[in-house]
């Protein structure tokens, strides 16, 4: 009898399955994308091709499997490519149109990164429609492809390469496997740099082409030499092994073709193509797209904790992310893992927060549990990482990384030794020469007559110091005088006591885990005083920055060493670069002023050199927005903070009215220098500390909506680079505020700052932001070792970015700088400081 029930119940569930299947179609959602049960698709809401983020994009079951699907020039384009620019889009009834035109005129041969366009223009339209369990996508052109862009001009689609190595593909009778790394047969090609358009925009800083292409091998040229097309077909598979990633694609149009885009690019990904035909302009491409749906499959609740753990007698909140169709309501249980049993030491009605992005959101409040031990978090069949709670547990292996391995790792014109490990030789001991006048990369752009010096010429005595850019190799001076600010305000709140590195400046070599008897947190704020100092030595005013002067050298992975040859005046030399920027000259001023405080008495002559060259800025410059002008306060400020001298004061006491007009700018760094007013009998003084705190209530009720407009507690604006470093830097400016008005600021906001880098942030990835800090790590960064898939202890990445509209994602996958990078100026010591400021709260 048992089992004829069972039978009816199966039936009946079968049927109702069936009824569901039948009834799955992808519809257009008030959130502007196409929806069905667990898969999603977007079209034309990313804006950023060029990081695997824009055109037509398919999320399955909280994965993004395939994105950029999109016109483009190439086979299997880079970063450096050039993209659409994108003219509208439009919703209907259940479609969605977007009118794009090539060439972005604003972007050939000038900009932040140049791009070179091909000599065809044209308008196109790209049509997404939901067609019950498919949709189709149609594109039309306003003019037939040229005959000698024919082959080149396609729409590609972009498959994540990261879930699929291994898995397996089917190419009509056609089968594969893609592989863990890119195989030959390459194939050659004329290339579109051949055929290059004139839409250079008048009056716009222009690139050197010769320079940009250079010799052999390059990455703004990906089309000379190609991989060959593991198949070719009509109908294409992914992933046909499991349901929750199938995704078919069907040309109605002309064959496909599926290439490896890693054979010319390290960070490309497996790429669908369909060749535009000759003569046709209408249903120039037309594809079905069909993922499998599962009306079974729901996203599963994920808690979100820090993956360190807590201080006893901080606050701990937990959050559970859900899907908007959970309806369940359950218990959170906070258990106690213990050496013989499991104990649940308490049970929490979750507080629902509400909506954020595309989740719900439940909160659960633990604070009471302050035993020492370790801790889970259950909700329903879900469970958190495991986490300690304990006195002790910022105390080792939490900021300290950030000096004892991430610094020391990248500073340049060192050899730099890890007892059997060299992370890379000396390096780049020729630099370097003077740029030459005109637009480069990474936003290098020499303009004429701001140098003594000539283009080519020798500039001496700037190889000493530094910290390479850490997903690349250069010196930005807003980095290198951005990191020693950091950390001399971090030496200065909290004097921690770390010496663990040896740095020998005479011999060029650093050793980690060697100790020398220096702090070696000023040892890094002498680092990157070196680099600045001796090139404003050395110029007569502050550099740019020093960049290699073509990509295939800025491009580089692994060893420094390897960049250039050591030997000066030749061709591979890096270029040093000045420019015309008053509010970064005022802000270098600001951050030598602060690091001429810590430097004195123990390094003297670098911190004469220091508050001198702050001050001749700070003399010179001036400026007509406001931007500037606040640059200037900050420069103020640290000049009185070094000097007490009354020029600095007044001029703060004379710019009252501006500071409290842009409080939530100013408000964290002139708070030191108030505090000081404050006590002054001076009436000009008084009346400035009266305003100044007046505005900062005001300013207070402002930060307290933004705060609580998020579940995690920060202000958290997404956009599409992890906001990561953002929220670090929010928590490290908040600081300043919360010491110095307790009674106006509350001390929680640096506390979930430092959570939400540690794990309690948006996505179904967990880690913590900094590498090899917590139970689970981004152990996958965007460093110089990016290619090994591995990482650098103490760098911090950049976290969860969103994929537009609404969906947050931190892949596991080195070669995306938008969620994978690790920076200098901010990106591991604003983390490191955060540590330092909690635990100094917690003693107080």
């Amino acid at each position: 009898m048992k089992k004829k029930l069972f039978s009816i119940a199966a039936a009946f569930a079968l049927a109702s399955f069936g009824c569901l299947v039948q009834a799955q179609e992808f519809k257009l959602t008030p959130s502007g994308y196409f929806k069905n049960y667990g898969v999603d698709i977007m079209a034309f809401d990313d804006i950023y091709p060029e990081g695997h983020q824009g055109g037509v994009c398919i999320i399955m079951n909280g994965n993004r499997v395939a994105t950029n699907g999109d016109i483009r020039f190439e086979a299997t384009p880079g970063q450096w490519q050039p993209v659409s620019k994108q003219l509208n889009r439009k919703l209907g009834e259940n479609s969605i149109t977007a009118t794009l035109c090539y060439p972005d005129s604003s972007r050939h041969l000038t900009g932040f990164n140049p791009m070179i366009y091909p000599d065809f223009q044209f308008n196109y339209t790209v049509k997404v429609e939901g067609k019950g369990d498919h949709v189709e996508v149609t594109v039309d052109l306003d003019r037939p492809v040229p005959q000698e862009f024919l082959g080149k001009v396609g729409f590609n689609m972009e498959f994540f390469p990261g879930a699929l190595f291994g898995k397996p593909w089917i190419m009509d009778n056609q089968t594969g496997i893609f592989p863990q790394q890119p195989n030959s047969p390459l194939v050659t090609t004329s290339p579109n740099y051949l055929h290059t358009g004139n839409y250079h925009p008048e009056g716009q800083p222009l690139a050197d082409m010769a320079n940009l292409i250079g010799k052999g091998y390059s990455p703004i040229v990906a089309d000379d030499i190609i991989s060959k097309p593991y198949a070719m077909g009509k109908k294409f598979t992914s992933r046909p092994d499991d349901p929750y990633n199938k995704v078919t694609i069907e040309s109605l149009s002309g064959d496909l073709k599926l290439y490896d885009g890693r054979m010319n690019h390290n960070n490309g990904w497996f790429v669908l193509r369909s060749e535009i035909a000759p003569g046709v302009t209408k249903n120039a491409v037309k594809w079905i797209i069909t993922p499998a749906v599962m009306p079974d499959w729901i996203y599963r609740p994920v808690i979100q904790t820090s993956q360190i753990g807590y201080h006893p007698n901080q606050p701990k909140e937990a959050i559970v992310e859900m899907d908007t169709r959970d309806n369940r309501q359950a218990m959170a249980q906070v258990v106690h893992i213990g050496s013989d049993k499991e104990e649940i030491v308490k049970t929490v009605v979750p507080a629902n927060w509400g909506k954020f992005l595309r989740y719900n959101y439940l909160k659960v409040d633990f604070s009471e549990v302050k035993e020492p031990g370790l801790y889970q978090i259950k909700y329903g069949d879900s469970v958190s990482p495991i986490f300690r709670i304990d006195e002790n547990v910022y105390d080792r292996g939490v900021w300290q990384p950030v000096l004892e391995y991430f610094l020391p790792v990248q500073m340049c014109h060192m050899r730099v030794n890890e007892k059997y490990r060299v992370w890379h030789g000396t390096c780049h001991m020729d630099d370097a020469r003077m740029a030459p006048a005109h637009n480069h990369i990474d936003g290098y752009d020499q303009k004429p007559g701001l140098s003594k010096y000539s283009a080519g010429d020798l500039v001496p005595g700037v190889n000493i110091g530094g910290w390479h850019d850490a997903g690349d190799f250069d010196l930005r001076v807003e980095s290198q005088a951005g990191e020693a600010y950091i950390l001399s305000l971090a030496y200065e709140a909290f004097h921690p006591e770390i010496d663990v590195t040896s740095i020998d400046y005479i011999n060029r070599v650093t050793e980690i885990h060697q100790a020398d008897g220096k702090n070696d947190l000023l040892q890094q704020v002498e680092n990157g005083a070196l680099s600045v100092v001796n090139s404003y030595l050395a110029l007569g005013r502050l550099y740019r920055g020093i960049i290699c002067g073509g990509l295939r050298q800025y491009v580089l992975l692994g060893d420094a060493a390897a960049m250039t040859d050591g030997k000066l005046g030749n061709e591979d030399d890096r270029w040093i670069f000045t420019e015309e920027n008053p509010n970064r000259e005022l802000s270098t001023a600001a951050n030598l002023a602060a690091a001429s405080r810590v430097l004195k008495g123990f390094n003297d002559t670098l911190s004469v050199h220091c508050l001198n060259i702050a001050r001749e800025i700070f003399q010179r410059t001036e400026g007509d927005n406001s931007r500037i002008a606040s640059s200037k306060i900050q420069a103020a400020v640290e000049l009185y903070l070094a000097t007490n001298e009354d020029l600095y004061k007044d001029f703060l006491l004379d710019n009252k009215e501006l500071i409290v007009k842009q409080i939530g700018q100013t408000g964290w760094y002139t708070a030191r220098v108030e505090q000081r007013f404050a006590q002054m009998k001076n009436v000009k003084a008084q009346a400035f500390s009266k305003d100044f705190r007046k505005a900062l209530v005001a300013y207070k009720e402002q930060l307290d909506k933004e705060v609580v407009s998020t579940p995690y507690g920060v202000p958290y604006r997404p956009h599409i680079w992890g906001a990561g470093w953002d929220i670090q830097g929010f928590g490290f400016r908040h600081y300043f505020l919360a010491s110095a008005y307790p009674n106006i600021f509350d001390k929680e906001p640096i506390f979930n700052a430092l959570n939400f880098v540690l794990g309690c942030h948006p996505g179904s990835n967990q880690e913590s932001f900094a590498s090899g800090v917590g139970a689970a790590s981004a152990t996958i960064g965007y460093g110089l070792n990016r290619a090994d898939w591995s990482y650098i202890p103490g760098g911090v990445i950049s976290g969860t970015a969103l994929i537009r509209p609404d969906f947050p994602e931190l892949l596991h996958f080195p070669f995306l700088w938008q969620q994978k990078e690790y920076v200098l100026g901010g990106g591991s010591s604003h983390y490191m400081f955060l540590v330092l400021a909690v635990q100094q709260m917690l003693k107080e």
